[in-house]
């Protein structure tokens, strides 16, 4: 799995087991809601440590609780 589309369904996860939908996450994380939805729908494949931090607070995790998941085991190597 590529780390874009790891990213992509955590988010989703997260978002499903604190019953929030991906629109109220970006409100209470104050990034905008076009961002987050270009996130989970595959169009941003690059998300930035620093929206992934800003849902983290929104989420009220840590960056390591957002990273700990199966998801993120044996990504794909990404060199361009």
């Amino acid at each position: 799995m590529r780390i874009g589309n790891a990213v992509r369904l955590r988010i989703i996860e997260l978002c499903n087991s604190h019953n929030l939908t991906v629109n109220k996450l970006a409100t209470i994380s104050g990034i905008t809601q076009s961002t987050l939805n270009n996130i989970t729908c595959g169009r941003n494949n690059s998300t930035t440590i620093s929206t992934i931090k800003k849902l983290c607070d929104g989420l009220n995790i840590d960056i390591k609780e957002f990273f700990n998941s199966p998801l993120f085991d044996n990504l794909e190597q990404e060199i361009i």
